[in-house]
């Protein structure tokens, strides 16, 4: 359960004040994580997204803020203690401008970030935020080129968003080049991995903390590792699962390291 923030959103004076937003899609099977078939079944994807929202979600409220804000599309059952958005616009990038531009409060720097890295942690969350108020924007970079996390202290900053092509290895670059251009200079923050294939999933879910959902389903679902078979005709490696471990084998993997 969230407390009620006293002092404006500081928990002892300690956190910063800012606004969390978690862009989000409903976890339904053919509309989520379709890169996981093969070798997951949509269902068996859905599952896996739905972990993974439901970790970042639980994470968020280890980290006190002045506003959790749950940014859908789609139908999805709102937590206690957030505040539930609609998403708008055509593509991604326009949908995240409108992100910061339907949730913006005066003097509120927003931090927002995907439900695609389930290993994030609050500590990094924290830092996110304090690096924001410190320095009026941040940006994650994610390993394959795109990013995980954006916070601006001037939401109408995030209508570069809209021109800019999401989901490519040059995201994150063509982000903070129309950052630049609008005379906004992010901090860096850590880079980590997002989950879009089988091998990704797999990847983070041995980063996550012990008892989490996510690192569960993955290894209920796909198993313990993935091996790349010969490339198609394509000239793209195929994954499938190894031997699948038990759900303790993944769950103790160790700890921390994706795009929005």
């Amino acid at each position: 359960m969230i407390q009620p923030l006293a002092n404006g959103g500081r928990a002892g004076g300690a956190d910063p004040m800012v606004q969390l937003l978690v862009m989000a899609k409903a976890p339904l099977p053919g509309r989520v994580k379709t890169r996981l078939c093969p070798p997951c079944t949509p269902a068996e994807a859905a599952q896996i997204a739905a972990a993974a929202l439901q970790d970042t979600l639980g994470i968020a409220e280890e980290l006190a803020v002045v506003r959790r804000i749950l940014v859908l599309d789609g139908r999805y059952p709102v937590p206690g203690g957030w505040e539930r958005v609609p998403q708008r616009g055509d593509g991604l990038g326009e949908r995240l401008a409108n992100a910061f531009a339907d949730t913006a409060r005066p003097g509120l720097p927003s931090l927002l970030i995907g439900m695609d890295t389930p290993q994030v942690d609050a500590g990094l969350l924290r830092r996110a935020a304090v690096s924001l108020r410190e320095h009026g924007a941040v940006l994650g970079p994610a390993e394959d080129g795109g990013w995980w996390a954006l916070g601006l202290g001037d939401p109408d900053a995030a209508a570069v968003l809209s021109e800019v092509p999401m989901s490519t290895a040059g995201t994150g670059a063509l982000t903070l080049a129309a950052l630049h251009g609008r005379g906004v200079h992010p901090a860096s923050l850590p880079g980590l991995r997002d989950v879009d294939t089988a091998a990704d999933a797999v990847a983070v879910a041995a980063l996550c903390e012990p008892g989490r959902r996510f690192p569960a389903i993955v290894a209920r679902t796909i198993g313990g590792a993935c091996v790349a078979r010969p490339t198609g005709a394509a000239g793209a490696a195929v994954t499938r699962p190894a031997a699948a471990p038990g759900r303790a084998d993944v769950a103790q993997a160790g700890a921390a390291g994706g795009r929005a």
